[in-house]
């Protein structure tokens, strides 16, 4: 089951990176000229190449959704008293490894700047807020018929809606555990 979510955060890296070429090249096209546009097809696989270059199954290994994978499979078999195996050594450092990729996170709302308990995702960007903040912000801003950019700061996107929110249930979930370390740590 390891190999089958190494495989699936492996897919999604790659996708997000690729995303994220695609991205990256229309903003860069945007700022050229138009007698300037270059081949874009060239142009995103050679962003991507570059966005792909440093991936490592290691670093694959310490992504939060892998980890995060781990602890769930750890407190299924607590719960149904299932003892680990020898296969299974390498779990027990999983509480490090979560503390140390969840202390580099950053749970901090760009709005707030206070820690997030109801974090979501812009769809259009990716980037998360707390739900309560953003969505004031938002509906502020088109009661005065102004479009909204988003406040993280080098974004793009000048047009925010609520229906492009979407809760971030995996960075809720690293909020939740880091809580959870840290109130058995006292």
């Amino acid at each position: 089951m390891e190999s089958v979510m190494l495989e699936y955060a492996a897919l999604n890296r790659d996708l997000n990176q690729y995303i994220s070429a695609v991205e990256e090249t229309v903003r860069k096209v945007k700022r050229d000229q138009p007698e300037d546009v270059p081949d874009l097809r060239q142009l995103v696989h050679q962003t991507y190449n570059s966005h792909r270059k440093p991936n490592t199954d290691e670093a694959l290994k310490k992504s939060n959704k892998f980890l995060l994978f781990k602890e769930q499979i750890r407190d299924l078999r607590k719960q149904m008293g299932i003892s680990q195996g020898p296969e299974d050594g390498a779990w027990e450092d999983d509480d490090e490894e979560i503390a140390v990729t969840q202390s580099t996170a950053n749970f901090t709302c760009p709005i707030t700047q206070m820690e997030m308990v109801n974090p979501v995702k812009n769809k259009v960007c990716g980037h998360t807020y707390e739900r309560e903040a953003i969505e004031k912000m938002i509906q502020s801003r088109h009661q005065k018929n102004k479009n909204i950019r988003c406040p993280t700061l080098g974004c793009d996107v000048s047009d925010m809606n609520v229906s492009d929110l979407v809760p971030d249930t995996s960075l809720k979930r690293a909020i939740d555990i880091q809580k959870r370390q840290s109130q058995s740590k006292q």
